[in-house]
């Protein structure tokens, strides 16, 4: 259960109790409130180095300054611990020991110690000092890295399926980003770039502890030509919408569709009012408008240079989903910060992205879940043939950006419910393309953490880093091991760990 209470109702070392002496102490000081929003079970690891499963837990309202902290109580039975979260802080000390941790250079150390205190990494290191109380938790045989940084995904899509997207009702689609945002973060995955369709109220809602989720950026939804990648209109009834119906109507939804700069600086004006963290635009079409459609320049040089001018005015970066040809060079002319997907990039874009420091996201997995699609005989002939022959040049663009130097970052691209969680295939496919195990797992953290503009925070495990972490009971070294569904034994967010494998994790 979550029960709220007053800064002043108990210290921290009275609430760390059974839940009936809890709920007692609270009730005598007239501060407990419970939410009434039930949210399915979790794992947690507990000061009372337990791993037990969350029986229930409640949802609850955002925090305000100098008002409640959370208590999160676990347990079955009258076996209880208590994770003590005051103004959204960890409250307490967390050593784990023995763990190979992944180093600034994707490598791993051998068998070291991390202090964790606030949800902030203090030191780690060889025989660290535990401090009175810390909880301790006997990481050996297992491997440490960053939190996975996924900068290219789609959280609130479940479907590529448009007649269903039409069919279902905005109310459940709601509902079901809730189950993507958790199975994406139980996956390893502690922040997310979110390419489109997410709003600010599915980020604010992960922040603010009403679902659980990876710390989010949105782009809420991706801006093109009227007719381009992001234009899903219908002929036959003559109806206006999104690409599949990905984006369903709703009020206060922005505009996604322009033409000429006025609309252009209008869109972006409002993408921003409506929260957005990142600007996304469209310059080329996609993979499934054809095979022709992936070179063809969507929006003219103007456009995207007055979507950048607006987004740079507003201290906003702008990623642009291009796949090669002329829209992929007015993006780079414009100085966009990363370039989605880029599979038809050449040398000289390359060179080009080089010299501007543009990151490069290349999405692999989605192009070959789609090409395998095509290989089940589930898409139309045209897109099939599209989806081929992206396949046979997938790959290329990574050894290009890796022979020249640009910054890769992770981004799985992934729309569906059965895809949601899989999101560290990625890993693989980037090693298979051409990067080396290190770094691929720096696309995964560090390297996405910059893009994203948080390095100073997140996307390392060293101290005054936030302590956002996967720990893999599967050595990384083998990267296919992020095949699979079992290589994690916890993932933390902030010091908090949500256990995965309590198998795993009930003797430590």
């Amino acid at each position: 259960m979550t029960t709220r209470i007053s800064h002043t109702a108990a210290r921290e070392d009275e609430v760390i109790t059974y839940l009936t002496l809890l709920r007692e102490g609270v009730r005598r000081s007239g501060n407990w409130k419970l939410g009434l929003a039930s949210i399915p079970p979790a794992t947690l690891i507990t000061r009372r180095r337990t791993v037990i499963h969350v029986s229930h837990q409640f949802g609850h309202r955002r925090s305000q300054p100098g008002g409640y902290g959370w208590v999160t109580c676990v347990g079955f039975g009258c076996a209880v611990g208590v994770c003590v979260v005051f103004g959204g802080a960890f409250m307490t000390d967390l050593v784990l020991r023995g763990a190979a941790i992944m180093d600034e250079l994707g490598g791993f150390t051998s068998p070291s110690d991390v202090h964790v205190r606030d949800g902030v990494v203090v030191a780690t290191g060889s025989n660290i000092v535990a401090p009175a109380g810390a909880e301790q938790i006997d990481c050996a045989d297992l491997w440490l890295m960053p939190g996975v940084f996924d900068c290219h995904t789609h959280v609130a899509w479940s479907s590529f399926n448009e007649h269903e997207l039409l069919k279902t009702p905005l109310s459940y689609r709601n509902l079901e980003t809730g189950v993507n945002a958790r199975k994406t973060f139980e996956a390893g995955v502690t922040f997310v770039r979110d390419a489109g369709i997410a709003d600010a109220g599915i980020r604010d809602a992960i922040r603010d502890g009403v679902i659980v989720g990876p710390r989010m950026q949105v782009s809420i939804l991706p801006i093109s030509q009227t007719g381009g990648h992001s234009d899903g209109f219908l002929i036959g009834p003559g109806f206006e919408l999104s690409v599949e119906y990905g984006a369903p109507d709703y009020p206060g939804r922005p505009p996604f569709l322009v033409d000429g700069v006025d609309e252009m600086r209008k869109a972006v004006r409002l993408m921003i009012r409506s929260g957005a963290d990142v600007i996304k635009i469209c310059t080329t079409g996609g993979v499934f408008e054809g095979e022709a459609a992936v070179e063809i320049c969507e929006l003219s040089e103007d456009e995207v240079q007055t979507a950048v001018f607006e987004a740079t005015k507003a201290k906003k970066f702008v990623m642009a989903h291009a796949i090669g040809g002329p829209g992929l060079d007015i993006a780079l002319a414009a100085g966009v910060r990363s370039i989605e997907h880029g599979v038809l990039m050449t040398e000289q874009q390359a060179a080009a992205m080089a010299a501007a420091g543009t990151y490069l996201v290349p999405t692999l997995a989605i192009y070959q879940e789609v090409a395998t699609f095509a290989d089940n005989g589930t898409l139309p002939a045209a897109v099939a043939s599209s989806a081929w022959a992206l396949r046979e040049r997938l790959g290329e663009a990574v050894r290009i950006a890796k022979a020249h130097g640009i910054p890769i970052a992770l981004g799985s691209d992934f729309g569906s419910r059965d895809q949601h969680g899989r999101n560290l295939i990625e890993i693989d496919w980037l090693h298979q393309a051409g990067l080396t195990v290190e770094e691929s797992l720096l696309a995964a953290t560090s390297v996405g953490a910059e893009l994203c503009g948080v390095s100073g925070r997140y996307g390392r495990i060293a101290p005054g880093h936030v302590f956002d972490a996967l720990l893999l009971r599967r050595d990384p070294s083998n990267t296919s091991i992020f095949r699979d569904s079992d290589y994690a034994a916890a993932v933390f967010k902030g010091g908090l760990a949500h256990v995965v494998d309590s198998a795993e994790m009930a003797g430590r």
